[in-house]
């Protein structure tokens, strides 16, 4: 269960997909254990398929955790967005603390595997035009067909049906409208991680004028 004051609360089903898909590579937890599996790999969003979505992508066949989805499927991946730093410094109100400002979205449901060589191919295809076709020159995935028929027994599929989807969005909300403004010009000129959290507080909690 994580930590969720009222303000700090995204509820905005278009705001927690665009999380996901903007940072897609997860922490795939199996939370219904003494000894949790925990993995860390690209998911892949179909916003069309259910309520929330379902994720999509695949394990390492050496690694463990997937033999664990198949007793006990349920799993919690979770997805971190921009964060960063915010110094006192940047308030126009006093006395104030440092803090730090952060999105994340938990994504909770239950696991299904996938074994069929069709099923790994197309998984392994969409995530390639997903992290290849921004490129100015992607690669393309002409492989052997013996060495890709190897790299396909190397991998489990999985999908995760969204069952459960929350939001933390901890971007200033508890403070004045002038103070939100400061931290967002104040991490606009600081490195390219704080202006991607500047502009999600830009576009979440300052408004329009």
């Amino acid at each position: 269960m994580i930590y969720l004051p009222e303000h700090f609360h995204e509820t905005s089903l278009d705001a927690l997909q665009d999380l996901i898909e903007s940072n897609s590579f997860a922490t795939l937890i199996s939370p219904d254990a003494d000894d949790p599996l925990i993995t860390h790999l690209p998911l892949l969003l179909d916003r069309e398929r259910g309520p929330h979505g379902t994720l999509v992508g695949h394990f390492a066949r050496a690694n463990p955790h997937w033999q664990r989805l198949q007793q006990r499927p349920a799993v919690l991946a979770i997805f971190h967005g921009p964060h960063g730093y915010v110094s006192p410094a940047w308030y126009g109100v006093h006395p104030s603390v440092p803090t730090w400002n952060y999105a994340v979205v938990h994504a909770a449901g239950g696991a299904r595997l996938l074994h069929d060589p069709t099923a790994l191919e197309d998984i392994t295809r969409r995530l390639v035009h997903t992290f290849e076709s921004p490129r100015a020159a992607p690669w393309r995935p002409d492989l052997p067909a013996g060495f890709q028929q190897q790299m396909l027994r190397a991998i489990v599929g999985v999908e995760i049906d969204i069952e459960r989807l929350s939001g933390k969005f901890k971007l200033t909300q508890n403070r004045a409208v002038d103070d939100r403004r400061r931290v967002i010009a104040a991490l606009e000129a600081g490195s390219p991680a704080d202006a991607e959290l500047a502009a999600l507080m830009r576009a979440r909690v300052v408004p329009e004028v």
